[in-house]
């Protein structure tokens, strides 16, 4: 039964016109004509009693209009429904790497609150690796990470990209460079986890220039390595984004370096049909969000491009 049909059948009942009828719904006669047949081939009854002078309801026609009206009153009540933000409802299991707790995570969680205001995050910060294998055990139900998640079942989304710069607190008197490998051997080198993008990029770069006697401290916590950076432990490679406080009162500086870095290419990861029915939005929801962010601190702490090649699976950030 189309709701579309019954709506036509109701305002034909109350017009009793088919040319009114046609107007009041922005269609043509011809149309309102057929869908009043489908009804009656669908019922198996005449709705109407047809005369040059207009319409008017048969006993079974006066029947169905009562139900056509309560069904109709009940499909509008459930399209407000869901087309109304407040009313969605339960509890969204959201994976997160630490990099985005520590940059934009807490515009995204406000976003959440103002359009989403009765759901409830349930939110799990871990390393790609580990926030992948959640999501494909069915224990989260989006995932922001540092690469996406290779399976079939799983719509991956391409976020944004955090440039990576080398940096340290002005304590080390690193100077202005720019800086060689060497130099940065010099001091102990604050990494992100083993097996993370960032981390197999420090050894690379440290190789490439044939250094071998290096110190590299390999660290899963983000709020770890900007503390021990600030307190002069070492060198870290870091994304802006994530220190734009540290950067503002100089505690930290940005080093001026021969070797470029590769950018960290963030993505979200979610099932295509999840159980929860706002989490295809709430990946949307984060694209303005990250798009935003870019805009209000400029490219040098994120890149929002249409599209990045996809990489593969590993332990990141």
């Amino acid at each position: 039964m189309n709701v579309r049909f019954l709506e036509t059948f109701i305002w034909l009942a109350k017009l009793r016109n088919f040319r009114l009828t046609a107007e009041r719904l922005h269609t043509t006669q011809a149309s309102v004509s057929n869908r009043i047949a489908s009804l009656e081939q669908d019922f198996g009854v005449a709705l109407f009693n047809r005369s040059p002078l207009g319409v008017n309801l048969t006993p079974e026609g006066a029947k169905a209009l009562v139900y056509a009206e309560r069904i109709l009153k009940l499909a509008q009540q459930m399209e407000r429904d869901l087309s109304d933000n407040t009313v969605v409802t339960g509890t969204i299991r959201i994976g997160v790497i630490d990099t985005i707790v520590h940059s934009w995570l807490p515009q995204f969680l406000e976003r959440i609150q103002q359009l989403y205001p009765k759901i409830l995050i349930e939110l799990n910060s871990d390393t790609t690796v580990h926030l992948s294998e959640q999501l494909l055990k069915g224990n989260l139900d989006l995932s922001f990470q540092g690469t996406p998640v290779v399976d079939e079942e799983i719509v991956n989304t391409n976020l944004c990209a955090f440039p990576m710069r080398w940096v340290a607190s002005p304590m080390l008197g690193m100077g202005d460079g720019p800086l060689e490998a060497a130099d940065l051997a010099r001091f102990p080198v604050i990494s992100f986890s083993r097996r993370s993008l960032p981390h197999n990029a420090v050894v690379q770069l440290f190789s490439s220039a044939g250094i071998d006697e290096v110190h590299i401290n390999s660290i899963a916590s983000v709020a770890a390595m900007i503390r021990l950076a600030v307190d002069g432990f070492g060198v870290a490679v870091l994304p802006p984004a994530v220190i734009t406080h540290e950067l503002a009162s100089q505690r930290l500086q940005l080093l001026e370096t021969r070797q470029s870095f590769p950018d960290l290419v963030l993505s979200a990861s979610h099932r295509p049909a999840p159980v929860h029915p706002v989490v295809a939005s709430l990946v949307s929801l984060a694209r303005q969000v990250v798009s935003d962010f870019s805009l209000q601190h400029g490219t040098g702490m994120a890149v929002v491009p249409r599209e990045y090649p996809s990489q593969p699976t590993t332990d990141s950030v």
